[in-house]
């Protein structure tokens, strides 16, 4: 179905209509030259000029339409009316750029390995509105739960570590999730949690968002990221480190139990998708079936129209004056 998306802007049609009748109206103090209407030393007949007046009402007309921007509606698709909602909370803590992940035989730090597998899970979410907050110094609501899927996994890709500071602050990540879910009545409440460190910052602790979390009823699903042992130089030689140190997977298990939820390690690629079964399992819930109608602009159609009918107009009016201009030549010459 053919429409406009600003109809109102054409009551700007008879403007010119309106500025002509005032400069008729006014006394003229000499002649005035149109393009392709009257050019000096040229008579142009009346069937030019109104030609001209037309090409100049087609070029109006066709700028009024493209602003009144024409949409190509089409027929109503329905959105899945069943499906889950997960609220990703992700680390952005300066920790998550250790280098100890392996992706494709290639080594990348943890958040690069957040965002590959992340990104594939969020593309097999159809159904389910997804969340996004990212969480360092104090968390930040990046995307609210949405089934526009593209919107959040772009949100991830462009988010880089210190965004939002260097510290971990795992209990507003939770508090700020429960939040979020409070406006959700019929939902599965589920936030996934993705750290590699402890609570070292923030306004509240993990125990106390994690308390009201399960009074709420949100089941949060806790992932420790990073690997057990890394290699690294030294002036001795190579020495294995723990990477994950940091890593507080008590307190992370601890969290899930409270809640109902499940910590998973994630040491790899692989262990890190497991995620994918778990949240499969959930039972979907019911919500308000809802559709939209997909738009297609096409103010450009109008807009292109009327560019080639200027330059139709230019190119004519470039003409006439040529020749007026060769005229005027073979008149003086004759003259002489």
């Amino acid at each position: 179905m053919l429409t406009l998306a600003w109809p109102f802007l054409l009551l700007l049609l008879p403007l010119p209509l309106i500025f002509r009748k005032k400069q008729q109206q006014q006394p003229m103090g000499g002649h005035l030259l149109l393009p392709g209407a009257s050019l000096p030393g040229q008579i142009v007949t009346t069937e030019k000029a109104r030609q001209s007046k037309k090409r100049y009402w087609l070029v109006w007309c066709l700028l009024v339409l493209a602003c009144a921007r024409p949409l190509w509606v089409g027929e109503p698709i329905e959105l899945p009316s069943k499906g889950r909602d997960l609220m990703l909370s992700v680390d952005l803590s300066g920790s998550m750029q250790i280098e100890d992940m392996v992706i494709d035989g290639k080594v990348v730090d943890r958040f690069t390995l957040i965002q590959h597998v992340i990104s594939d899970f969020i593309e097999r979410r159809k159904g389910d509105r997804i969340g996004l907050i990212l969480f360092a110094d104090h968390a930040y609501l990046q995307s609210p739960l949405t089934q526009d899927r593209r919107t959040v996994a772009q949100y991830l890709k462009e988010a880089q570590i210190g965004l939002v500071g260097k510290q971990t602050a795992i209990g507003e990540a939770i508090a700020l999730g429960v939040k979020r879910f409070d406006k959700v009545e019929q939902s599965n409440r589920v936030l996934i949690l993705l750290t590699d460190g402890s609570n070292n910052a923030g306004a509240i602790s993990p125990e106390q968002a994690t308390k009201i979390a399960a009074q709420r009823g949100v089941t949060i699903y806790t992932i420790g990221v990073g690997a057990d042992v890394m290699e690294r130089r030294t002036l001795f030689g190579k020495e294995r480190v723990n990477p994950s140190m940091d890593l507080d997977e008590s307190q992370l298990q601890q969290i899930a139990k409270d809640t109902g939820g499940q910590y998973f390690r994630a040491r790899n690629t692989e262990e890190l998708e497991q995620i994918y079964q778990v949240i499969d399992t959930l039972e979907p819930v019911s919500r308000d079936q809802l559709s939209y109608r997909p738009q297609s602009e096409l103010f450009y159609w109008p807009l292109a129209l009327a560019l080639l009918a200027s330059m139709v107009s230019a190119l004519t009016y470039i003409t006439a004056f040529r020749s007026s201009f060769r005229s005027k030549s073979q008149f003086a010459k004759g003259g002489r």
